[in-house]
């Protein structure tokens, strides 16, 4: 007892003890303090978004209808597509002037919500991404900049000079889905503008092609408008050019002539398709690889139309209005390079004569042809895939050896014909062979012995029944695969040899 009336005295001492003075110097500085903590502040960041860096604020589809307040200064990327906001508040905005990427896409922003200084204070932006909302003129000063622009799909009527133009590193603007005229587009849109390299326009309202476009053009999308006519001179700055897309629009002969695209060294691939051209435009470049004229009104080919593009590699012809003398003998025989033809769809009663010796690919289904003679395809001996479906070809009218030159044929398309047996003379390499809607009564074994690749034999929808087919037959095609479910149901499917 007398122990512990001792010890307890001594006890509430050490515990009232205040304890040495601190000495100014000695508090540790690395040690947390009263209220302190050791992890770094949180970031600010707007309720609801993510920031999962300190220059990066991602407010990506979350019903918003207000601009988000909170947003950091030092912001580079904002991302506030699939939202709904209706305007951009001057006041927010202006205090971003480090932004780098703002994206809006997919907002109801209006022209209304939009003011013409919205931009003023973005002096380091690069990326402006405001597709899909409702905007009816674009703004009238976007930051020199600007690198990307993307207004597609509005309602855009009107674009001005300082829009697009004086963006010395502008590379790409995007136009396409509006509601743009020629009235709408000033002469001077991309005056100052030396770099864009990407300009869409399609889907638009032009009835003639701009002038005055960026002679740095790469690749320029005026498809689904309504232009009749490429005035002269239009495309005579655009050395650099290599994709034009003018399909879907109004384009008859009388709107181009011998210079439209003449003086487009660069361009490998033009797409003219669904027009009302009547003839191959004149004056093509030699650097052309790819030329679409497909779903024209094309009765036939002049040789010297052609002659100038001798780098072409595809060539796409397909539901125009050639007939028997649509392609005379040889008028595609400068053509050397040729590796695709596409011919489907128009009124041939014969394959074309004298084609390009390299030909790759030969498609003409859906014409008259009725004939394959004999030396019909002797001028492509390189032919691997050949399309013949849906033809006039009767069995009596095609040549034995008509396919014998064709030694690296893989493919070769005979479906929908008038054919009673299987053709002959076939190459060793052949790799598919379709024969389905046809009127075949038979199958022997000579015409296809030594066929050793055939990978596919489709015969479905003809005349064969199981006692049609000869001895020996299947035992001719030890590498067919497929077989059992492309042959018509009538026929067996046969057991895999061993």
């Amino acid at each position: 007892m007398v122990y512990d009336t001792l010890l307890w005295p001594s006890l509430l001492l050490l515990l009232l003890w205040p304890g040495p003075l601190a000495t100014p110097g000695m508090e540790d500085a690395t040690f947390p303090h009263l209220g302190e903590s050791s992890q770094p502040p949180p970031r600010a960041c707007p309720p609801r978004c993510s920031c999962p860096r300190a220059d990066t604020v991602d407010c990506n589809g979350l019903d918003l209808r207000v601009f988000p307040d909170n947003i950091t200064r030092a912001a580079q990327h904002l991302s506030l597509q699939n939202n709904q906001l209706q305007e951009l508040p001057y006041n927010e905005l202006s205090r971003l002037s480090s932004l780098r990427t703002l994206n809006l896409h997919n907002n109801r922003i209006s022209s209304e919500g939009l003011p013409d200084e919205a931009f003023e204070s973005l002096t380091q932006l690069q990326h402006i991404y405001v597709a899909h909302n409702k905007l009816s003129v674009a703004p009238q000063f976007l930051p020199r900049s600007l690198r990307v622009a993307d207004l597609a799909a509005n309602q855009v009527m009107e674009i001005f000079p300082l829009t697009f133009g004086q963006k010395p590193a502008l590379r790409s603007v995007y136009l396409h889905n509006n509601q743009l005229d020629n009235a709408g587009l000033p002469a001077d849109a991309f005056r100052g503008s030396e770099a864009v390299a990407t300009l869409s326009l399609s889907s638009n309202r032009l009835r003639y092609l701009p002038p005055s476009l960026p002679a740095s053009l790469e690749r320029l999308h005026l498809q689904n408008n309504l232009i009749s006519k490429v005035p002269r001179g239009a495309l005579s700055h655009q050395t650099q050019l290599r994709e034009l897309y003018l399909q879907h629009n109004q384009l008859t002969d009388n709107g181009l002539d011998a210079t439209t695209f003449s003086k487009l060294r660069s361009l490998e691939y033009l797409d003219l398709s669904h027009n009302q051209l009547a003839t191959v435009p004149a004056g093509l470049p030699r650097t052309l690889a790819v030329l679409h004229l497909g779903r024209n009104r094309i009765r036939r080919v002049e040789a010297g139309r052609l002659r100038g593009a001798r780098a072409l590699r595809y060539l796409l012809l397909q539901h125009n209005a050639l007939g028997s003398a649509g392609l005379p003998a040889g008028a595609l025989r400068p053509l050397r390079g040729l590796h695709t033809l596409h011919l489907y769809g128009n009124g041939l009663d014969r394959v074309p004569l004298a084609l390009p010796r390299r030909l790759h690919a030969l498609v003409l289904p859906h014409n008259r042809v009725a004939a394959l003679g004999a030396r019909d395809l002797a001028s492509t001996p390189g032919l691997a895939e050949l399309n013949l479906a849906y033809n006039r070809l009767a069995s009596a009218r095609v040549h034995r050896r008509a396919f014998r030159r064709l030694r690296g044929l893989r493919s070769l398309d005979l479906a929908g014909n008038q054919l009673t047996r299987l053709p002959t003379g076939l190459p060793a390499g052949l790799r598919a062979l379709r024969l389905q809607r046809n009127q075949l009564r038979g199958l022997e074994p000579e015409p296809l012995a030594g066929l050793d690749q055939l990978r596919e034999l489709s015969l479905a929808h003809n005349r064969l029944r199981v006692g049609d087919i000869g001895p020996g037959t299947w035992h001719e095609l030890q590498a067919l695969q497929v077989r059992g479910r492309l042959v018509s149901r009538a026929v067996p499917t046969p057991p895999l040899p061993a």
